[in-house]
């Protein structure tokens, strides 16, 4: 599980997560708003950007019948064929060129997920420094090894698969010439809830392909995202919109500006916080060890009077011995006198 680097940046347990925003269909079919997305989500400070190339014509076929339409009462997109949904949610090619060198001036990475072999080979002209898979495509193995067989860093999305299925897309991305692989967990409902996300997966994820391991992450909010980090995330996908009020085919479940900024912000803190397996006082902590307890006079004593619970406690702060030494010396004599507030040590015995 090495390191990974994609451009400039670095994917691994030694820095923080890499934050991907996902446009998806949320540009609303307008290319001005897709630049506003890029600089929107520079601004909240993600790592990269992600679109979609496909077209309605490579993804479906144009039919109205059963099969073709999505006839789930409680799917954001009931009712609506597939075809004409990929119609209004896909990015058209030509923007993609502007929209990764907007991304290049910003100083983020550009980049996408194909779902054909044509849609490869345009991004392969654009020279796109890595690719996703998305979860509904890691069954299609000639597609995972075509993106394979660029040699570059492939994502992988994992909704719905079973270890067969993540063992197919990952040995044939492998056989294929991909060495730096990424594995996403995630769960294809949109949104998810989650009660259905099982993050603990992820710990799994990791010892059995032996690879990074990140999350798609389709719930509200960042909660599920940040507690990703303390699995060992190195990777964080969330779907990205200027605002869920304007619509768009994913904007009910998209992060806006401010929110995005705090899940970065959060995730950060999370993974700072992991550190390392650490017993004892750190660094920063020894110079609180004077407020820990220890045993004082708290009432004066004369030289050879007895030590008892009157004159002796454990009290802050911790200049005298520690108070599991207490029982040893009730009844002892002092060897000289005390005041009150004189920590005991065993030159005072």
């Amino acid at each position: 599980m090495n390191s990974i680097k994609i451009s400039k940046h670095k994917i691994g347990k030694d820095k923080a997560p890499f934050v991907i925003a996902e446009i998806s269909g949320n540009h609303n079919q307008s290319l001005e708003r897709a630049l506003k997305i890029v600089d929107a989500a520079t601004e909240a400070g993600v790592d990269a950007l992600k679109l979609q190339t496909y077209t309605a014509g490579t993804m479906t076929l144009d039919i109205k019948e059963k099969g073709f339409v999505i006839d789930d009462p409680k799917s954001l997109w009931y009712g609506r064929s597939l075809y004409d949904l990929y119609k209004e949610a896909y990015t058209p090619w030509e923007w993609h060129k502007p929209i990764f060198e907007r991304c290049r001036e910003r100083g983020i990475i550009g980049f996408s997920t194909p779902f054909d072999e044509t849609a490869v080979d345009f991004l392969e002209e654009l020279d796109v420094p890595c690719y996703k898979i998305a979860s509904f495509e890691l069954v299609d193995l000639p597609l995972i090894e075509k993106v394979a067989s660029t040699g570059k860093p492939i994502i992988m999305s994992t909704g719905m698969a079973t270890i067969k299925e993540i063992e197919e897309a990952v040995n044939t991305a492998r056989k294929a010439g991909c060495k730096d692989i990424v594995l996403l967990k995630c769960t294809s409902t949109y949104p998810a809830s989650p009660d259905n996300t099982n993050i603990l997966t992820i710990l799994d994820m990791k010892k059995k392909f032996k690879c990074q391991v990140g999350i798609s992450d389709h719930t509200l909010g960042i909660g599920v995202s940040v507690a990703s980090v303390a699995l060992g995330v190195t990777v964080i996908e969330k779907h990205f919109t200027l605002s869920r009020k304007e619509g768009g085919v994913d904007a009910a479940f998209s992060m806006e500006p401010d929110e995005m900024a705090e899940l970065i912000k959060e995730t950060k803190r999370a993974w700072q916080a992991l550190g390392k397996v650490s017993y004892g006082p750190t660094k920063a902590e020894k110079k609180s060890l004077i407020f820990r307890r220890s045993l004082y006079v708290v009432k004066d004593i004369k030289k050879g009077e007895r030590i008892s619970q009157e004159n002796v406690r454990s009290i802050r702060p911790g200049n005298g011995l520690a108070p599991k030494y207490y029982n040893s010396i009730i009844g002892e004599k002092v060897s000289r006198n005390c005041k009150r507030g004189t920590p005991v040590s065993w030159g005072l015995i």
